[in-house]
């Protein structure tokens, strides 16, 4: 849960691609639990580490690190894609604020102890007034609603969060007043790696599950993994598995080195979610009639893929970063 913090707040000080490796391994077996890895090494302990202050880092990650699971809250009923439309406010009485609003699809909520919640200090100001303060689970006036039926990554939670005049002290800032934006689009290009990684495991679990199979099945008197037609197709599915590791892998790489990772991370997230989809798939009509069942785990790998389309930026946001990045660089 502290991959990348640092020793002396109790966790291991590894690297960033040490925590993309982790995310893929546990997504292998489980992209719930992959999930809940991924949210709280790129996304929550980097924002505390990179904003908070020491004495806010003293404090949150030795948590962090041992007892409390964080979630970060972003989406609204009115501002998914577009993250700037959030409507969730923080007004300033002395030297403490009130937050008022509510969050949509917020991932971990139900177990998180710690809540990063973004919110507009100055409406006025646009985006210009999104602000990131910490929030502990138990701040009155607080609500976490029924956690959602989701067709996949059923093991990770996703509730709606309610603040009814919750009182924040000033010093729970995250960073500075107004950055909230910058903070979010960079943490979010450092989890859209993470989940390229969880992608990546999930699709690359599924295969190993499906092939061995293959090679057992007889049809025909002989393995169904002998059948040219079947051989092509995992060898494309083969193909694109690596592919998406490359891409992923170098972005980690990239990120560590201090160069860009806009364009890189999003062709990262993007590809590596249409390979677990098609992955699944495949490996459900490889199985035939079997794999189509609960009795099997790939028609859970299938389900649990689905989400990779959608959260941490929709496909289509990714290709409209891609397609930016690709118009500056001409």
């Amino acid at each position: 849960m502290g991959i990348e913090i640092e020793t002396k707040y109790g966790g291991t000080g590894a690297s960033f691609f040490s925590s993309i490796l982790v995310i893929e391994e546990l997504a292998k077996v489980d992209a719930s639990v992959a999930l809940v890895c991924d949210i709280q090494n790129t996304v929550i302990n980097n924002l505390m580490r990179k904003y908070g202050t020491e004495e806010q880092k003293a404090t949150y990650l030795t948590k962090l690190t041992t007892e409390k699971v964080g979630s970060i809250c972003l989406s609204e009923a009115g501002a998914g894609s577009d993250l700037f439309a959030l409507k969730t406010r923080a007004d300033k009485k002395g030297n403490y604020y009130v937050i008022n609003g509510s969050k949509m699809w917020i991932s971990n909520a139900e177990y998180a102890g710690l809540f990063l919640v973004m919110v507009n200090v100055n409406p006025d100001l646009g985006y210009k007034g999104l602000t990131c303060f910490v929030v502990d689970r138990d701040t009155e006036g607080l609500h976490i609603g029924k956690s959602e039926k989701k067709m996949g990554i059923r093991a990770s939670s996703t509730c709606a969060l309610t603040f009814e005049n919750v009182k924040v002290p000033e010093s729970n800032i995250l960073g500075q007043i107004g950055h909230g934006y910058k903070h979010a689009i960079g943490i979010l290009n450092e989890g859209r790696i993470g989940i390229a990684a969880q992608m990546l495991g999930l699709a690359q679990g599924c295969f190993d599950y499906t092939v061995p199979y293959m090679k057992e099945r007889m049809q025909f008197g002989k393995r169904i993994f002998d059948f040219q037609g079947l051989q092509h197709q995992v060898a494309h599915v083969a193909t694109q598995l690596e592919a998406a590791r490359l891409l992923t892998y170098n972005t980690a790489r990239l990120l560590e080195t201090g160069k860009p990772i806009i364009k890189e991370a999003s062709m990262a997230k993007y590809y590596a979610a249409e390979v677990a989809g098609l992955t699944t798939s495949k490996c459900i009509e490889w199985m035939g009639g079997v794999g189509y069942t609960k009795d099997y785990p790939v028609e859970k790998y299938f389900r649990d893929a689905k989400i990779g389309t959608i959260y941490e930026g929709t496909s289509n946001i990714q290709l409209n970063t891609i397609a930016k990045c690709v118009d500056a660089e001409y």
